[in-house]
């Protein structure tokens, strides 16, 4: 199976995975013991220099569509964006969500969890426009209960970035903390994390009893990897991690994710 082939695997716990059926093997063979939970920006769909200007290839949704269907629907998006950005990029589908790094959820049932904005938060982030306004590339994103500062478009600043950021995390007190990523430094609500959303997923059917597989690509990520792993399940990073990681396989890229996601639909 190319799929398999593209995968790569550290021993990062001291036990012999090759003993281990490979990951997607298993999602094939046992598809109601698994649950899948997927990352979007850098794992689904390639970076783009502005948050905006992401592409999703027209095929994607109903890929998402039929692996969820195998899956008896135990598949969530777990993401940075909103809950209703995610959705608008996957129009039709009515996928579990967790938005703004768990802040936001839509289970399975429809039911909905939303943090909310402040008038604290709002004022922050006129302030972070303003003092931003200056520097050459640099995005301020209104997530709605969260805001995020992108300097893709210009590394020069990501020191005044983290600064900016830092202050802002001060100013704003321990409801809030910061989030960093890929060339992007964020607030979001403190009582949120990725690995909390995936364990609130698994409460809950059709996700409840199965094993956990998380996929992403980046520092945020890394709180699901760890919730996954600490579950019973098993974790994948997509690309190759410049920092630590407690995912114990790695795909080299998005297209190979892919590739393999369609091996998962076909079979």
């Amino acid at each position: 199976m190319q799929a398999e082939d593209d995968l790569t695997f550290r021993d990062t716990t001291g036990s012999d995975r090759a003993k281990d059926p490979p990951l997607f093997a298993a999602l094939i063979d046992q598809p109601q013991d698994w649950a899948l939970f997927l990352d979007i920006d850098g794992t689904l769909l390639e970076l783009a220099e502005t948050p905006e200007a992401i592409v999703v290839p027209p095929d994607l949704p109903d890929l998402l569509a039929r692996i969820s269907l195998r899956l008896g629907g135990a598949l969530a998006l777990v993401t940075g964006r909103s809950l209703d950005f995610a959705s608008q990029l996957f129009p039709g589908l009515s996928l579990p969500i967790a938005g703004l790094h768990g802040a936001e959820l839509r289970l399975a049932d429809g039911s909905l969890q939303r943090a909310e904005a402040t008038p604290a938060l709002d004022a922050l982030k006129a302030d972070l426009q303003a003092r931003s306004a200056g520097w050459e590339g640099v995005l301020i994103e209104d997530k709605g209960a969260a805001v995020a500062a992108h300097y893709r478009q210009a590394p020069q600043h990501q020191q005044d970035v983290e600064a900016m950021m830092e202050a802002a995390a001060t100013q704003i007190g321990a409801k809030w903390t910061l989030q960093r990523g890929k060339m992007v430094v964020e607030l979001r609500p403190a009582s949120a994390s990725k690995g909390h959303a995936v364990s609130t997923f698994l409460k809950h059917p059709p996700f409840a009893g199965r094993k956990p597989l998380a996929i992403g690509d980046d520092i945020t990520d890394e709180a699901m990897f760890r919730v996954s792993r600490s579950l019973g399940g098993r974790a994948i990073r997509v690309g190759q991690p410049v920092t630590e990681t407690t995912a114990e396989g790695t795909i080299a890229s998005v297209p190979l994710l892919r590739d393999a996601l369609r091996t998962l639909a076909e079979a």
